[in-house]
């Protein structure tokens, strides 16, 4: 994989797969503005943004010419994959994600700000429950975007040992 092309960098999966943490990492090694979709989609306390807010701030986003986005919007996932070079999906065990969460809970990492202003780490059921069904909720959108758009770099991550490997080729190329 020759990723010294990668400008636009699209990051998905579970909750509690490490999506945050990895493009923190990410951002740090290529040098590149890394927006949250989660510090956009919500304000203050955990209140949904109007929708139409929301998609025209990821529109300006994936408009520039170097991002890395790191989040879900299932509904808007065409927006940013059209746009990207490089997809990354993160489709860890859902017990390991499950355990992250509660981990997360316990001890925020302090040094990932993926939040708006005062949504602090909270634990509810319908996370546990959209976490548990993601997979089979994108697999079918997954496929279309992967036909639809076949030159666009796709990348599962599915354990450690595949985000080791991909952290090795990036560190290697840059």
């Amino acid at each position: 994989m020759k990723t010294s092309h990668f400008k636009r960098i699209m990051i998905f999966g579970q909750p509690g797969s490490g999506k945050s943490t990895f493009s923190v990492w990410l951002s740090d090694v290529l040098n590149l503005p890394l927006h949250h979709l989660d510090k956009h989609f919500y304000t203050e306390n955990w209140v949904e943004r109007d929708y139409d807010e929301f998609l025209n701030i990821q529109q300006n986003i994936v408009d520039s010419d170097h991002w890395i986005v790191d989040g879900n919007s299932i509904r808007s996932l065409e927006m940013r994959w059209e746009k990207a070079d490089l997809i990354l999906y993160f489709n860890f065990s859902k017990m390991l994600c499950l355990w992250r969460i509660l981990k997360r809970f316990l001890r925020p990492n302090t040094h990932i700000h993926d939040r708006a202003p005062g949504c602090s780490e909270v634990i509810r059921w319908p996370l546990i429950k959209y976490m548990w069904n993601f997979e089979r909720r994108v697999a079918e959108r997954i496929t279309a975007l992967k036909n639809r758009y076949p030159h666009t770099v796709f990348k599962e991550i599915r354990n450690d040992n595949d985000l080791k490997k991909l952290k090795n080729e990036l560190k290697n190329t840059y």
